[in-house]
């Protein structure tokens, strides 16, 4: 009897384990869903002054807090548009993954387009 309840113990615990691996997968594969930003593409230094050193970045104002949110370039897409924007922000759209880094929104840009 105790060889029973043995087993389905050990059965039990399994499907949890599986359960939460799959929960955690299905989290990651969230976390890396390409998303569309439409706003202000600009510099954090010479246009926003809200930082020390240049810093390509999309504002876009947030529907629902009515709230301006600023996404940072990664350091890659930074360094691929930030010429195009530094003496003069543009609005446009960038698509890309969107990740946290050091209480930042970051995102890695696929494209971008401006208006």
């Amino acid at each position: 009897m105790r060889h029973v309840f043995l087993g389905i113990g050990l059965m039990v615990a399994a499907l949890l384990v599986a359960t939460g691996t799959n929960v955690a997968a299905d989290k990651k594969e969230e976390a890396k869903k390409e998303v569309t930003l439409k706003g202000k593409i600009t510099c954090s230094k010479c246009d926003l002054g809200t930082a020390a050193q240049c810093d390509t970045v999309i504002v876009v104002n947030d529907a629902k807090s009515k709230k301006d949110v600023i996404y940072y370039f990664d350091a890659k897409s930074h360094g691929k548009y930030h010429d195009d924007i530094c003496t003069g922000s543009k609005k446009g759209t960038v698509v890309g993954v969107v990740t946290e880094a050091n209480k930042k929104r970051v995102i890695a840009v696929k494209k971008v387009t401006y208006e």
